[in-house]
């Protein structure tokens, strides 16, 4: 398995740990991109499985955390960040037809 792959599969079934367990829900996503984000996760999880006994979160928080090592010092940027870059460095376009007639024809 890829870096990427192992690590949104144990974000993954980290996530569905804490929402059986826990109640919590998380970004798995986020979670896989974002190692300040995995840190507090983990941290949480820790907490959970001494207060309750939930040894498997204990296992899978480590699985995380071994995991975070890997995605290095420099943030993974999301799908959003990527598109709101591309959206600002894009060049500007001609206007649309009609756009100075806001509303013409539809809402009032």
């Amino acid at each position: 398995m890829s870096n990427t792959s192992e690590l949104f599969a144990i974000a993954a079934h980290l996530h569905v740990l804490l929402r059986r367990k826990t109640g919590r829900v998380t970004d798995t996503e986020w979670l896989a991109t974002n190692a300040e984000y995995a840190r507090a996760i983990v941290r949480f999880a820790r907490e959970k499985a001494t207060a309750e006994g939930h040894e498997d979160l204990r296992q899978w928080a480590d699985k995380l955390e071994a995991a975070i090592v890997d995605m290095g010092a420099t943030p993974r940027k999301t799908l959003l960040d990527v598109a709101a870059e591309a959206l600002r460095t894009a060049p500007p376009g001609p206007a649309p037809a009609g756009a100075d007639h806001k509303y013409v024809g539809g809402l009032r």
